[in-house]
């Protein structure tokens, strides 16, 4: 048996903080990872070129049932702490779009920053490692694991939540919790495609592959970023983006027109100025065109044939388009996972648990869900690092 100051299980994104963070203040650190690599998200995100972080990183841009919790961490481990640490490995940047940021060097490099740093501060990184049982006594915790017998004073569980199960997502934290008696709120996939049933898509598989600018709400949170139209529904960064926000149930309402101030007024300006042209040919004005064709074959003719109350109908349809969900893809392509370990059986200055001393969770395990755009990552990297200050 072998004793540590603390154990990280868990080699993604935060676990791989947390270890780096503690080793360089001198603790004996042992990080567990199940998978044969580590950070198995870092080296998919983006692409391949990992989306690290986002210049606007703010609590704002955070889910939660306490939408306070974040902030501590968020503000004593920032976007441009990040930024400063793979800047000194000569790591370099661009932004692509909304201020989300991309490693000109591709995703490995970043891991390779966290991994290097872990070594060379002196942290033990075993992977293909499994636990099997986790115990607490008076010697701290216990881990029986495949690779041996391990014990220390604090245990961080940093192993995810369920999203993209092929990368290894189990239950992991969910049941350590539950042996400690934590609360777990409602686990839901998050930033995921939504499906269709019925009429709505048969439409959408008409358009498959096709992109397009658009403002998707639900209730009243909104998000103008461009949509995808699969053959199972509807994808592309508007939908992930509010599909954090969407219950069953729950209607999504989507503006193809987003440029468009009044579009029933713009229809019936064309109408007068433009009586001859087709539907197709002004919707073509702002919209690819197999999109633009498929809405106006249901108002076939020339635009000054249309009456008053077809014009209202189409404007509806490309600006107040509404459309109820029948489900998402599930965990299987959720990028997230929305709910997890209740913060109010947490520390949102430690991340320690307030009933089990010695106990940790950090990133997507916790209850605290951000945007697309390199928001989980911040969290990963904020909650790891304020772990680490206390382990």
């Amino acid at each position: 048996m072998t004793k540590f100051d603390a154990i990280i299980v868990g080699g993604g994104a935060a676990g791989l903080m947390c270890a780096r963070e503690a080793a360089t203040r001198g603790r004996r650190v042992l990080l567990i990872e199940h998978n044969k690599g580590l950070g198995a998200k870092i080296l998919i995100s983006g692409g391949g070129r990992c989306n690290f972080t986002n210049e606007d990183a703010g609590p704002n841009a955070y889910i939660s049932h306490n939408p306070h919790f974040a902030k501590s961490a968020l503000s004593r481990y920032t976007q441009w702490d990040f930024i400063s640490l793979i800047a000194s490995h000569g790591v370099t940047w661009h932004e692509k779009t909304l201020g989300q940021l991309f490693c000109d060097q591709g995703a490995g490099r970043i891991l390779k920053v966290l991994t290097d740093e872990c070594q060379e501060n002196g942290a033990k990184i075993l992977t293909g490692t499994k636990v099997d049982k986790v115990s607490f006594g008076a010697g701290g915790y216990r881990l029986e694991t495949s690779a041996g017998v391990f014990e220390a004073e604090s245990l961080v569980i940093a192993t995810g939540g369920l999203s993209i199960p092929k990368m290894g997502a189990t239950g992991f934290a969910y049941d350590i919790a539950r042996q400690f008696g934590m609360k777990i709120e409602t686990t839901e996939a998050a930033l995921v495609p939504f499906t269709f049933s019925d009429a709505d898509l048969a439409f959408m598989k008409l358009l498959a592959g096709v992109a397009a600018d658009a403002v998707v709400s639900c209730g009243r949170t909104s998000f103008a970023e461009a949509l995808l139209f699969t053959h199972r529904g509807l994808s592309g960064p508007a939908i992930l983006q509010i599909s954090s926000y969407w219950h069953p149930g729950e209607t999504v309402t989507v503006n193809l027109l987003p440029k468009v101030q009044d579009s029933f007024d713009w229809l019936r300006k064309a109408r007068d100025d433009r009586p001859k042209a087709a539907l197709k040919t002004l919707l073509g004005d702002h919209l690819p065109s197999r999109l633009a064709e498929a809405i106006a074959s249901e108002w076939p003719g020339p635009l000054g044939s249309l009456s008053n109350k077809q014009l209202q109908a189409i404007s509806d349809r490309c600006s107040r388009w509404q459309l109820v969900p029948s489900g998402t893809e599930g965990f299987k392509k959720a990028e997230v996972t929305r709910g997890g370990i209740s913060t109010d059986g947490l520390s949102s200055k430690t991340m320690e648990s307030k009933k089990q001393p010695g106990l940790y969770f950090i990133g997507e395990c916790v209850d605290v869900t951000g945007w697309l755009g390199g928001y989980n990552f911040q969290w990963a990297w904020s909650s790891g690092w304020a772990a680490a200050q206390y382990i």
